[in-house]
């Protein structure tokens, strides 16, 4: 897996037909290994969260650790997983090529923040009806967690700037569950 954040296919900030986000995403390329796929010869639908989460390792190291004027905080006193929400469009075959995770930062509350992701092509390749080639929308729920008290933590003003700076508009799923 590689990174890169090359915004190429993002429409100066307007929402597209295809339920792209209003933000510059981030976007990461993840390589599908042979064990994500299952007998029915495409990505297990439990795979697709460890492909978001080395997307979401790889994005987290640029943003918060990559030298520049980013937070280290949110990594060095810890982030834990609380909620996932996906929301499959397509079946992804096994393919020698990476996939492409866009990801934006799409809520930023007290204690916590969400993360909002497309799986899709990284070459832009569209369906025959000319839409983007979209396999998954999804989106995760991270709390800031300190570990030598073993208990949630509120999130200072400098994390709160740094998560800022890739905020975009909430997850473009199809339907929500309430």
């Amino acid at each position: 897996m590689w990174r890169s954040s090359d915004s190429r296919d993002w429409k100066d900030g307007a929402m597209t037909q295809t339920g792209e986000p209003q933000a510059t995403p981030y976007a990461a390329q993840v390589a599908l290994r042979w064990s994500d796929m299952d007998a029915y010869a495409h990505i297990n639908n439990v795979q697709f969260l460890r492909l978001l989460e080395d997307a979401r390792v790889i994005a987290f190291r640029d943003w918060f650790d990559g030298g520049g004027a980013g937070d280290k905080s949110l990594l060095d006193e810890g982030v834990l997983v609380s909620r996932h929400e996906i929301e499959y469009r397509r079946p992804l075959g096994f393919r020698h090529e990476p996939v492409e995770i866009q990801m934006w930062v799409s809520r930023v509350g007290g204690a916590g923040f969400d993360v909002a992701y497309i799986v899709t092509d990284p070459d832009g390749v569209d369906t025959a009806e000319g839409q983007r080639r979209v396999y998954a929308v999804a989106e995760t729920e991270l709390a800031l967690y300190d570990f030598t008290s073993e208990s949630p933590r509120r999130m200072r003003p400098e994390e709160r700037a740094s998560l800022r700076a890739h905020e975009g508009e909430p997850a473009p799923f199809r339907r929500r569950r309430r």
